[in-house]
């Protein structure tokens, strides 16, 4: 029997969490990674070279690949905080930027490290060239680059997406739209949802390609809200987010976390970024999505709450099966 297509879309460190859990299935998987982070590494490798940002991409190709350990390890160390041109550099994302060049194409070089590294399944980014997020707040203000969305005061009403470095209108990576539209279910998240998330879906292929797939489209709502991206958010205006950049309701199922995370718990010099849990808001998200799924799917660790990758699949799986029955 042919295997379910099952595509991942997002980006930052949600989706490596479901796709490390999912590999482990008996299913064909593809992750279709954010190529809009301009910050840190992966900021100074794109401004440097003109290439799409690789450290997303690295995430994903750890989180899918068979790689022993201390592979694993080498290719995620980072380099010291210091004064050398290394600083702050993980090295896998320098391994990414050096195959794209000598590839000429990011797209190539990970098709190149999937088949080095034993990965489980296929890896595109969104897009073959760079784009620059742009986020438009309730008052009007535009904030361009997606590291300094958070840092400005207010409500984002929606974001689009630029190409980086010309005037031609962003597109898709090559497969990318062929793969949403053959898939058997869409995954999105989790993830920061107008970072991470979004500068995939307002691609205008991948949004064409969203409306029109006949896959079951799941979105796995965020634990916890988000510092200048989703403070005072319940899972409903998530959804509503998502649906409003879509176009129309796209989607099937929403993923809600239900266990509470311990107000003392929070780690917040580390993760600072996260203010409160989700609050829920079942009636608006049954008007929203035609099927919602409450459950324990908390996994807390170092001071965070984070998805748990084996739970979340488990409902993933489920949802197949019911789909194929």
């Amino acid at each position: 029997m042919r295997k379910p297509k099952i595509t991942v879309i997002g980006g930052g460190t949600g989706i490596p969490v479901i796709l490390n859990s999912l590999r482990h299935q008996d299913v064909d998987i593809t992750a279709i990674v954010t190529v809009a982070d301009d910050g840190g590494s992966s900021g100074e490798l794109r401004s440097s070279l003109q290439l799409t940002p690789p450290g997303d991409l690295r995430n994903v190709l750890v989180a899918m690949s068979d790689m022993p350990k201390f592979y694993e390890k080498i290719f995620q160390y980072r380099f010291k905080d210091n004064e050398s041109p290394f600083s702050g550099h993980p090295l896998g994302n320098l391994i990414i930027a050096g195959i794209s060049e000598m590839q000429a194409s990011t797209y190539d070089a990970m098709q190149i490290l999937t088949k080095f590294f034993h990965t489980t399944g296929k890896i595109y980014p969104a897009s073959e060239q760079p784009l620059t997020l742009h986020a438009v707040f309730q008052d009007g203000h535009e904030v361009i680059g997606e590291s300094k969305i958070a840092g400005y005061e207010g409500m984002i009403d929606y974001v689009f997406v630029t190409n980086t470095y010309n005037d031609e209108k962003p597109s898709a990576s090559r497969k990318v739209v062929e793969t949403i539209m053959n898939s058997d279910m869409i995954v999105l998240g989790p993830g920061s949802l107008f970072t991470s998330i979004l500068p995939n879906l307002v691609i205008p292929e991948i949004k064409e390609a969203l409306n029109t797939t006949k896959a079951e489209v799941v979105y796995v709502c965020n634990i916890m809200t988000q510092h200048g991206e989703t403070e005072r958010f319940t899972d409903a205006d998530h959804v509503a987010v998502l649906s409003r950049h879509l176009g129309q309701a796209v989607i099937d199922t929403v993923l809600v976390n239900v266990e509470e995370v311990p107000k003392s718990y929070m780690n917040s010099n580390q993760f600072d970024e996260y203010l409160v849990q989700v609050d829920h808001d079942f009636e608006g998200l049954r008007h929203l999505a035609k099927r919602v799924i409450s459950a324990n799917f908390l996994r807390l660790e170092k001071g965070g709450a984070f998805h748990h990758g084996d739970l979340v699949v488990e409902e993933l799986m489920r949802l197949i099966k019911v789909r194929s029955s």
